[in-house]
Protein backbone atom coordinates (compact mmCIF):
# COMPACT_ATOMS: atom_id res chain seq x y z
CA UNK A 1 0.00 0.00 0.00
CA UNK A 2 3.12 2.21 0.52
CA UNK A 3 3.47 2.04 -3.47
CA UNK A 4 0.15 1.90 -4.09
CA UNK A 5 -1.43 5.25 -2.95
CA UNK A 6 0.24 8.48 -3.78
CA UNK A 7 -0.13 11.57 -2.33
CA UNK A 8 -3.34 12.99 -3.91
CA UNK A 9 -5.11 9.78 -3.34
CA UNK A 10 -4.21 10.17 0.51
CA UNK A 11 -5.05 13.81 0.11
CA UNK A 12 -8.15 13.59 -1.10
CA UNK A 13 -9.52 9.65 -0.03
CA UNK A 14 -9.34 9.66 3.62
CA UNK A 15 -9.68 5.98 3.77
CA UNK A 16 -6.57 5.43 2.39
CA UNK A 17 -4.39 7.08 5.28
CA UNK A 18 -5.81 4.15 7.43
CA UNK A 19 -4.85 1.97 5.06
CA UNK A 20 -1.19 2.57 4.98
CA UNK A 21 -1.33 2.89 8.45
CA UNK A 22 -2.17 -0.79 8.81
CA UNK A 23 0.17 -2.07 6.62
CA UNK A 24 2.48 -0.56 8.86
CA UNK A 25 0.98 -1.60 11.80
CA UNK A 26 0.82 -5.36 10.06
CA UNK A 27 4.44 -5.66 9.69
CA UNK A 28 5.17 -5.67 13.28
CA UNK A 29 1.67 -8.15 13.89
CA UNK A 30 0.20 -4.94 15.01
CA UNK A 31 3.04 -4.60 17.88
CA UNK A 32 4.23 -1.35 16.53
CA UNK A 33 0.89 1.00 17.26
CA UNK A 34 0.39 -0.75 20.98
CA UNK A 35 3.85 0.66 21.50
CA UNK A 36 3.84 3.87 20.08
CA UNK A 37 0.62 4.68 22.32
CA UNK A 38 1.88 3.32 25.00
CA UNK A 39 5.13 5.62 24.72
CA UNK A 40 2.53 8.79 23.83
CA UNK A 41 0.26 8.43 26.70
CA UNK A 42 1.96 7.22 29.49
CA UNK A 43 3.34 10.46 31.64
CA UNK A 44 6.93 9.27 32.46
CA UNK A 45 7.87 8.72 28.58
CA UNK A 46 5.75 10.43 26.63
CA UNK A 47 8.01 11.60 23.45
CA UNK A 48 9.62 9.16 20.63
CA UNK A 49 11.99 9.75 18.12
CA UNK A 50 11.43 7.33 14.73
CA UNK A 51 14.80 7.46 12.17
CA UNK A 52 16.56 5.64 9.36
CA UNK A 53 19.82 4.03 10.55
CA UNK A 54 21.35 5.01 7.05
CA UNK A 55 19.11 7.72 4.44
CA UNK A 56 18.89 6.35 1.00
CA UNK A 57 17.05 7.85 -2.40
CA UNK A 58 14.06 5.68 -1.25
CA UNK A 59 13.67 8.33 2.04
CA UNK A 60 12.19 11.01 -0.43
CA UNK A 61 9.42 13.35 0.56
CA UNK A 62 6.91 11.48 -0.55
CA UNK A 63 7.84 8.52 1.28
CA UNK A 64 8.20 10.87 4.03
CA UNK A 65 5.19 12.24 3.92
CA UNK A 66 3.34 8.31 3.79
CA UNK A 67 5.14 7.61 6.64
CA UNK A 68 4.67 9.77 8.78
CA UNK A 69 0.99 9.97 8.10
CA UNK A 70 1.36 5.69 8.85
CA UNK A 71 2.76 6.67 12.43
CA UNK A 72 0.15 9.97 12.59
CA UNK A 73 -3.04 7.36 12.15
CA UNK A 74 -1.84 4.65 14.69
CA UNK A 75 -1.56 7.22 16.88
CA UNK A 76 -4.78 8.63 16.52
CA UNK A 77 -6.55 10.88 14.29
CA UNK A 78 -4.89 14.04 12.68
CA UNK A 79 -6.64 17.45 12.92
CA UNK A 80 -7.22 19.51 9.76
CA UNK A 81 -4.30 21.73 9.56
CA UNK A 82 -5.84 25.08 8.84
CA UNK A 83 -2.71 26.67 7.64
CA UNK A 84 -1.94 24.24 4.88
CA UNK A 85 -5.77 22.88 4.37
CA UNK A 86 -5.13 19.57 4.36
CA UNK A 87 -4.24 16.95 7.69
CA UNK A 88 -1.02 18.17 7.39
CA UNK A 89 1.75 20.86 6.61
CA UNK A 90 4.92 21.03 4.99
CA UNK A 91 6.53 24.65 5.70
CA UNK A 92 9.95 25.90 4.64
CA UNK A 93 12.72 27.67 7.14
CA UNK A 94 14.98 30.05 4.67
CA UNK A 95 17.58 32.84 5.13
CA UNK A 96 14.71 35.29 4.18
CA UNK A 97 11.59 35.76 5.89
CA UNK A 98 8.92 38.04 5.76
CA UNK A 99 5.99 36.25 7.78
CA UNK A 100 3.56 36.82 10.96
CA UNK A 101 4.95 34.39 13.57
CA UNK A 102 8.17 32.61 14.73
CA UNK A 103 7.69 29.54 12.78
CA UNK A 104 9.66 30.73 9.78
CA UNK A 105 12.40 33.23 11.48
CA UNK A 106 15.62 31.26 10.86
CA UNK A 107 18.04 33.92 13.33
CA UNK A 108 15.47 34.21 16.69
CA UNK A 109 14.92 31.65 19.62
CA UNK A 110 11.11 29.73 18.77
CA UNK A 111 10.40 29.77 22.24
CA UNK A 112 8.79 27.06 24.23
CA UNK A 113 5.34 26.11 23.53
CA UNK A 114 2.76 23.36 23.20
CA UNK A 115 0.85 23.41 19.89
CA UNK A 116 -2.91 23.85 19.24
CA UNK A 117 -3.39 26.63 21.91
CA UNK A 118 -5.40 28.96 19.08
CA UNK A 119 -7.78 26.56 17.90
CA UNK A 120 -11.60 24.55 19.33
CA UNK A 121 -9.60 21.50 18.06
CA UNK A 122 -8.47 18.74 20.74
CA UNK A 123 -5.13 18.53 20.31
CA UNK A 124 -3.51 15.49 22.28
CA UNK A 125 -0.38 15.06 20.28
CA UNK A 126 2.09 16.12 17.48
CA UNK A 127 4.52 14.31 15.20
CA UNK A 128 7.41 16.82 13.28
CA UNK A 129 9.64 15.07 10.89
CA UNK A 130 12.43 16.56 8.92
CA UNK A 131 11.83 16.49 5.13
CA UNK A 132 14.56 17.85 4.03
CA UNK A 133 17.94 20.33 4.70
CA UNK A 134 21.57 22.17 3.74
CA UNK A 135 23.34 24.76 4.68
CA UNK A 136 22.23 23.93 8.77
CA UNK A 137 24.38 25.13 11.67
CA UNK A 138 22.28 25.14 14.70
CA UNK A 139 18.51 24.97 14.54
CA UNK A 140 18.31 22.12 16.84
CA UNK A 141 14.75 20.91 18.84
CA UNK A 142 14.55 21.87 22.52
CA UNK A 143 12.23 19.79 24.42
CA UNK A 144 10.62 20.35 27.92
CA UNK A 145 9.11 18.05 29.78
CA UNK A 146 6.71 19.27 32.77
CA UNK A 147 7.95 17.29 35.57
CA UNK A 148 11.30 18.36 34.68
CA UNK A 149 10.42 22.09 35.24
CA UNK A 150 12.21 23.59 38.09
CA UNK A 151 9.52 26.19 37.99
CA UNK A 152 6.05 24.08 37.20
CA UNK A 153 4.99 23.19 41.15
CA UNK A 154 5.18 26.82 41.90
CA UNK A 155 3.47 28.24 38.29
CA UNK A 156 1.04 25.49 38.84
CA UNK A 157 -0.35 26.56 41.71
CA UNK A 158 -0.94 30.33 40.97
CA UNK A 159 -4.38 30.67 40.55
CA UNK A 160 -4.01 33.11 37.13
CA UNK A 161 -2.62 30.19 35.76
CA UNK A 162 -6.10 28.38 35.91
CA UNK A 163 -8.23 31.73 34.67
CA UNK A 164 -9.24 31.68 31.01
CA UNK A 165 -7.01 33.37 28.97
CA UNK A 166 -8.21 34.51 25.52
CA UNK A 167 -6.37 32.71 22.22
CA UNK A 168 -5.94 34.65 18.68
CA UNK A 169 -3.82 33.77 15.91
CA UNK A 170 -2.09 35.54 13.01
CA UNK A 171 -3.72 35.63 9.36
CA UNK A 172 -1.63 33.22 8.19
CA UNK A 173 -2.83 30.54 10.56
CA UNK A 174 -6.13 30.88 8.67
CA UNK A 175 -8.22 30.90 11.74
CA UNK A 176 -11.24 33.55 11.93
CA UNK A 177 -11.81 33.11 15.67
CA UNK A 178 -10.29 33.59 19.12
CA UNK A 179 -10.60 30.30 21.86
CA UNK A 180 -10.19 31.15 25.81
CA UNK A 181 -8.44 28.62 27.70
CA UNK A 182 -6.21 28.74 30.88
CA UNK A 183 -2.72 28.14 30.61
CA UNK A 184 -2.58 25.17 33.16
CA UNK A 185 -5.19 22.36 34.12
CA UNK A 186 -4.69 19.36 36.09
CA UNK A 187 -4.47 15.50 34.36
CA UNK A 188 -6.83 13.02 36.16
CA UNK A 189 -4.22 12.32 38.43
CA UNK A 190 -4.31 16.22 39.57
CA UNK A 191 -0.55 16.70 37.73
CA UNK A 192 -0.22 19.86 35.86
CA UNK A 193 -1.43 20.10 31.37
CA UNK A 194 -0.48 22.97 30.07
CA UNK A 195 -1.42 24.78 26.95
CA UNK A 196 0.77 27.47 26.02
CA UNK A 197 2.37 29.35 23.64
CA UNK A 198 3.80 33.19 23.61
CA UNK A 199 3.07 34.64 20.64
CA UNK A 200 -0.93 33.83 20.91
CA UNK A 201 -2.23 35.39 24.01
CA UNK A 202 -4.37 38.15 24.75
CA UNK A 203 -3.63 39.28 27.88
CA UNK A 204 -6.79 40.46 29.45
CA UNK A 205 -5.27 42.82 32.63
CA UNK A 206 -1.98 43.41 34.24
CA UNK A 207 -2.12 40.46 36.32
CA UNK A 208 -2.40 37.95 33.19
CA UNK A 209 0.37 40.02 31.03
CA UNK A 210 2.72 39.66 34.10
CA UNK A 211 1.78 35.89 34.52
CA UNK A 212 2.83 35.24 30.92
CA UNK A 213 5.67 37.01 31.48
CA UNK A 214 6.96 35.33 34.39
CA UNK A 215 5.96 31.36 32.63
CA UNK A 216 7.95 33.12 29.58
CA UNK A 217 10.75 33.41 31.54
CA UNK A 218 10.51 30.58 33.51
CA UNK A 219 10.62 28.20 30.74
CA UNK A 220 13.56 29.54 28.55
CA UNK A 221 15.48 30.13 32.05
CA UNK A 222 15.16 25.93 32.34
CA UNK A 223 18.41 23.95 32.78
CA UNK A 224 16.65 21.33 32.04
CA UNK A 225 15.43 21.47 28.22
CA UNK A 226 16.48 18.07 26.09
CA UNK A 227 18.37 19.60 23.10
CA UNK A 228 17.84 17.30 20.45
CA UNK A 229 19.60 17.58 16.53
CA UNK A 230 17.43 15.90 14.34
CA UNK A 231 17.97 13.96 11.58
CA UNK A 232 16.80 14.22 8.04
CA UNK A 233 14.25 11.86 7.83
CA UNK A 234 13.45 11.59 11.48
CA UNK A 235 10.53 12.30 13.09
CA UNK A 236 9.67 13.54 16.60
CA UNK A 237 5.89 12.57 18.01
CA UNK A 238 5.15 13.82 21.25
CA UNK A 239 2.43 14.12 23.98
CA UNK A 240 1.32 17.71 23.62
CA UNK A 241 -0.10 18.04 27.19
CA UNK A 242 3.35 17.66 29.32
CA UNK A 243 6.23 18.07 26.63
CA UNK A 244 6.91 21.50 25.49
CA UNK A 245 9.05 22.31 21.81
CA UNK A 246 10.84 24.86 20.80
CA UNK A 247 13.77 25.88 18.45
CA UNK A 248 17.11 27.08 18.90
CA UNK A 249 18.33 29.99 16.51
CA UNK A 250 20.18 28.68 13.18
CA UNK A 251 23.62 30.29 12.09
CA UNK A 252 23.20 32.56 8.92
CA UNK A 253 23.65 31.43 6.16
CA UNK A 254 22.17 33.04 2.89
CA UNK A 255 21.44 29.49 1.52
CA UNK A 256 19.49 28.28 4.79
CA UNK A 257 17.03 25.83 3.68
CA UNK A 258 15.28 23.46 6.37
CA UNK A 259 11.74 21.78 5.42
CA UNK A 260 9.44 20.07 8.08
CA UNK A 261 6.06 18.42 8.02
CA UNK A 262 3.90 18.66 10.83
CA UNK A 263 0.84 16.58 11.93
CA UNK A 264 -1.46 16.96 14.87
CA UNK A 265 -4.39 15.76 16.70
CA UNK A 266 -6.07 13.26 19.43
CA UNK A 267 -6.02 9.79 20.41
CA UNK A 268 -8.47 7.05 18.90
CA UNK A 269 -11.21 5.62 20.78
Amino acid sequence: PFNKFDITALELKPFTRFTIAKSLDDLTDNKLSKLMSSIIRDRSTGCFVIGPKNITSKINDKFLVKLSTAIAHLIGIPNHDSMSGKYYARFVVKHEDKSDSYLRKAYRNMDLHTDGTYVDEVTDWLLMSKIDEQNVTGGETAMLHLDDWEHCATLFKDPIGRQNFVWGSPKSKNIDYKVEHPVFSPDQKGKPNISYIDQFPEPKNMEQGNFLQKLSDALEESKNKTIIKLSVGSSIIANNYFWLHGRKPFKEHKNLNRELLRIRGRFGS
